[in-house]
């Protein structure tokens, strides 16, 4: 079982930016060997997904997103990244992580984004 904990969010300006950091732990290299995703709530939904990296590196992401995040993971495969430039206030959310596809891991307690105006 792969276990999520997500930190780096905080209160930022609009425009500003933030690095979320996700850790994992329970099976080495999890982003890597199953690739990796970044989740935050969406109106009625508890999560969307945001960003998602495949196995063979190749990303998505939602349209309003696009051009602002970039998701990436360290070599090891044990760390993953959300890189956040251009924030807006319709990016406030908690953010969490996990693998992509979902394989039923359990999810963090998620990392705080607030974006004031």
């Amino acid at each position: 079982q792969v276990h999520f904990v997500e930190s780096g969010g905080g209160l930022v300006q609009t425009g500003g930016s933030l690095r979320l950091s996700c850790s994992t732990s329970g099976r080495d290299q999890a982003l890597d060997r199953y690739g990796s995703s970044w989740w935050r709530p969406a109106p009625g939904n508890p999560r969307e997904w945001v960003a998602v990296m495949a196995t063979n590196g190749t990303t998505n992401y939602i349209d309003p997103v696009k051009g602002r995040f970039t998701i990436s993971i360290e070599n090891t495969g044990n760390m993953g990244y959300l890189q956040m430039h251009n924030l807006k206030a319709d990016d406030t959310a908690v953010y969490y992580c996990n693998l992509f596809p979902l394989r039923g891991a359990g999810w963090g307690q998620g990392t705080q984004v607030t974006v004031s105006a």
